[in-house]
Parts: structure tokens; sequence; C-alpha cells
């Protein structure tokens, strides 16, 4: 039995050694196996190198990608920007430039002494205006205007229609209190001349008297002082192209309102020297006086004519429902020329009492009388004329307008009928 075992015992013993001798590789094997295994690190090395080559490739995108991203961001910000200052600036623009205007239609019909009856519907005035504030100080502002709806051309003929460039001007402040205009004025005189949309005054048509002695509306080239040098107390100082009475040398009538130049091709030998007082104290109530005198009223046409010297006062007055407008004009022309026409004195004044009912209707009566050649008491050449009326507020920038009017004129002569007229301002 221990001989079996031991017998047994060397047998497992020889099998084993037997079997790690055959398991146990040669040289040559031992050879190819680390060739094969170079082979391997050599393919891995490479596989390492392509890995790593498109790693940076893929980096190097990602990089250029970002920085697109990055340059596409900083693009869409500027732009950004600059649309944000661009809507700024336009809105900034748009706020600062106003527009705005006025217009009125009329309806006239008048009877003369003999029987005579005319009837006219006419849109007597369309305007706008145009102004622009290009800092707190300083600003532009215009007026444009086409008189009688249609403007003919010569070979068509005149129909009265005008086209009228009333102001253009630029304004600077040179302190809170005190300014500068320069450019195409109003003249500071009368109620109606710096201040006429018909939403503001009564009557379908404008006054007799600042229409044919002030005359009204004037506009001139130059420039204007104005101010405030008190309570209350306001003043104006203008120099500017002065008036023509002779029509350019062609005919003198002396007539005040054929003078005016409206500043086209306008003769600029004499300026005319302005200055205005006005009170505004009290509210409600403004009184005023101008005085304007031009050395030579025919600008060096005319050798019989001299100079001419306006002296205006008005007040306006609205205290609760009641109103009153009150006005006197009067010209002194030097020279032969005028004096032997009776041009030498032109004179006018007027009485306007009104009533507001509401804020939607008012009443008002007008008592006229103007002379522009009240210098030869032998010359018939005074006009008197009474006006009654109502204005219709349907809105503060609207008027509907009805009136009455009787004239008389020199010689005997009379007129009377009623107006219709539509006013409106924006």
């Amino acid at each position: 039995m221990i001989f079996f075992r031991k017998t047994l015992v060397a047998a497992s013993v020889m099998a084993a050694v037997s079997s790690a001798q055959a398991a146990t590789p040669t040289n040559e094997e031992i050879w190819q196996q680390l060739q094969q295994m170079q082979q391997q690190m050599a393919e891995i090395q490479q596989q390492n190198k392509l890995l790593k080559s498109e790693n940076e490739q893929l980096k190097d995108k990602v990089d250029a990608t970002q920085q697109t991203a990055l340059e596409a961001n900083e693009t869409a910000e500027a732009l950004a920007e600059a649309t944000e200052q661009a809507v700024k600036s336009v809105s900034a623009s748009a706020s600062n430039t106003n527009i705005g205007g006025y217009g009125e239609l009329h309806y006239n019909n008048l009877e003369d002494e003999d029987g005579n009856e005319t009837n006219k519907v006419d849109f007597h005035r369309f305007v706008l205006f145009f102004g622009h504030e290009f800092n707190d100080r300083l600003r532009f502002f215009s007026e444009f205007e086409l008189e009688h709806a249609l403007v003919k051309d010569t070979d068509g003929g005149s129909n009265g229609g005008e086209v009228e460039l009333e102001q253009a001007y630029i304004e600077y402040d040179m302190t809170q209190q005190h300014r500068v205009k320069g450019g195409v004025l109003l003249t500071p005189v009368g109620i109606l001349n710096e201040t006429h949309e018909p939403n503001t005054f009564y009557g379908t048509e404008r006054n007799a008297v600042e229409k044919n002695i002030i005359p009204t509306t004037w506009w001139t080239a130059g420039a204007m002082f104005s101010g405030e040098i008190a309570q209350g107390f306001s003043y104006d100082l203008a120099i500017s192209s002065g008036l023509d009475v002779s029509k350019g040398g062609t005919k003198s009538s002396y007539k005040i309102r054929d003078g005016r130049q409206k500043v086209s091709n306008a003769l600029a030998d004499d300026y005319a020297y302005t200055g205005r007082l006005k009170w505004t104290g009290m509210p409600g109530v403004e009184l005023a006086a101008t005085v304007q005198y031009q050395e030579d009223m025919t600008q060096s046409q005319d050798a019989t004519a001299g100079s001419a010297t306006l002296f205006e006062t008005h007040a306006v007055i609205q205290r609760g429902n009641f109103g009153l407008r009150a006005l006197y004009a009067t010209w002194d022309l030097d020279g032969e020329g005028p004096k032997v026409k009776g041009y030498d004195e032109q004179t006018g004044w007027y009485v306007e009492p009104s009533y507001r009912i509401n804020e939607n209707f008012g009443l008002f009566a007008r008592y006229s009388e103007w002379d522009n050649q009240a210098g030869d008491d032998s010359i018939d050449s005074e006009y008197d004329q009474f006006d009654l009326g109502v204005n219709w507020w349907p809105h503060q920038n609207v008027v509907v307008k009805a009136d009455y009017q009787n004239q008389d004129k020199p010689n005997g002569g009379e007129s009377d009928g009623f107006n219709l007229g539509l006013g409106y301002q924006f």
C-alpha cells in the first residue's frame, strides 16, 4: 500500500515536470512575441499621434468657433449700441422739431350803394410752421404761406394768389432774460401782426385799420433784440429792411400797404429802426407802444419823399368774460411828394368790445376809422366801418365765424353785407 502511494506520487511529479517543460516557449517564439508587441506598440503610438493631431485640429476649430462667436457677439453688441444711439438721435431730433400751421376759409357777401352784389368764397390762407430746437439756447422758426389757394403763372393770368415766406429766423438766448433773432421777421407792432391765427381774434376778416395803416401782415429781414427789463415790462429793438412806397421807382403811391417789399429782392438803401415797449404786469392785460423810423420811405427812388415815422399804441384786455381791444396808429411822412397828395399823414384807430358767453361762444362789436390821405382835409379819403358778429369754438384751436359789416366809403359810397369764416390752428 505504501509502495503504491509512492509510485503514484512519483508519477504525478514527472507528469508535472513534463508539462512544465512542454509550456516554456523557445527563444524564437519569445523573439516573435517581442516583435509583435513592438509592432502593436508602434501602431498604438501611431494611433496616439493621429488622435493627438485630430485633437489639436479639433481644438483649433473650437478656438476658431469661439473667436468667431466672440466677434459675432461683439459685432451684434456694437450694432445694437449703434442702433440704440441712432434711435435716440432720431427720437431726440424728432422731439426737437415742431410742425404746425393754420388756415382760413372765407365767404363774403357784400352789396354797394348801387345795389351791386358781390359773392365770393376763398380759401384765403394755408400756412405751415416748421421749427427746430438745436439746443436749449438756439432754435429755428419759419412760416410758409399760400394765399387764395392757387398761384397762376404770367400766361395764365393772376388770381391774386401768392406763395410767401413770412418768417424764417434763428433765435439765440443770450441770457435767461434777453435773446436775439436774425432772418425774416415779423415787425413788432400792433395786435395782429405777430399773432394772427384765426382762432385768436374776432371777425372773419382781419380788421381794416391794422391791414391798411400798420400794415398787417408786415415782415422784413433783419435782426431783433428782445427781453424783459423789469417785472411785467418787455422790449423789442429791431433793425431791418424798410418799406418802399415808390414801388421800386415805377411810381409813387405813398400808401403804406403798397410799400411792403416782403424780402423779395428788396431794396435796402435805407433801413428801418423799430422799438416796442410792452407791459403785461396784470393777468389778462397787455399795453404796448411801438415807434419806427425810416430815413427814406422810397429807398432813394423818389427825391420828393423823405423820412417816415410810425407811432402805434394798443390795449388788449380780457377780464373774466369781458374783453376789449383798442388800437391807434399814425404815420408821418416828410417830403413834398407825399404832402401834395395828402399821404404825409396816414392814421387809423378802432375799438372792439367783446363778451365770452362760455368757452365755446363769444360776441363782439367793432368800430373802425382809417384814412391813408389824412394830411389833406380837402381830400375825402376816410373810411368808417362797423362790425358785429359771433365766434363759435368747437375746439380751442378751431373756430367758426359769422359777422355783419357796414362800411362808409369816401365820397358817399357805402357797402354792407355779411361774412362767414372757418379757421383752424395746430
